[in-house]
């Protein structure tokens, strides 16, 4: 009994830390979203979407990942990657080329949302590609992950929004520069 509490608390602690490392690209992002100036009713549907998206994707690796090999998990990545490339130029562009700060940024709304929440949840689906090899509760690791991404969304979204009021137009350039540079770094990874 107390072994098994042990090992209980272990796998409790390694989700915690994967789940961590899994919504830390996410609130990074967030920051960068965050400086477009959303309302707080945005920001808390953001968050729930990607803690949703962190929860699915997973899952979806854990079944893809039976029938699929390790390329597909790489197809994956390069498929995120270049979602936040897209994203990422989307709004840089619109920051220097467009007189109304609103018209060609790609909004975290409806499929604007979706794209966001695929993009920083991909590597989710990577993890749950593993997950069931380890033979992890999937559940537990399930939940955690969507509540630490979502926490860690919202975490960051509103970090964003403070910081966009001191730096203006040059919170959109810089929010668009973390979504391309994290863009480039899943698709040319070091």
């Amino acid at each position: 009994m107390y072994k098994e509490e042990i090992l209980l608390i272990g796998e409790m602690i390694t989700i915690t830390i994967m789940a961590f490392a899994l919504g830390m690209d996410a609130f990074s992002l967030a920051i960068g979203m965050g400086m477009i100036g959303l309302r707080y009713r945005h920001i808390f549907n953001i968050g729930v979407t990607v803690g949703a998206f962190h929860i699915v994707m997973p899952f979806i690796g854990l079944i893809v990942g039976k029938f699929l090999t390790q390329y597909f998990g790489m197809l994956a990545i390069m498929i995120g990657g270049g979602l936040l490339l897209f994203l990422g130029c989307q709004m840089i562009y619109s920051a220097l080329f467009s007189h109304d700060r609103d018209s060609g940024v790609i909004k975290p709304v409806g499929f604007g949302l979706l794209l966001f929440a695929v993009s920083v949840s991909i590597d989710s689906f990577s993890a749950g590609l593993s997950l069931g090899m380890i033979g992890a509760k999937t559940i537990i690791t399930l939940a955690c992950f969507g509540m630490v991404s979502m926490i860690l969304s919202w975490l960051g979204l509103i970090i964003g929004k403070k910081v966009e009021g001191y730096i203006g137009v040059y919170g959109e350039l810089l929010g668009g520069g973390i979504l391309l540079a994290f863009g480039l770094k899943l698709i040319f990874p070091i």
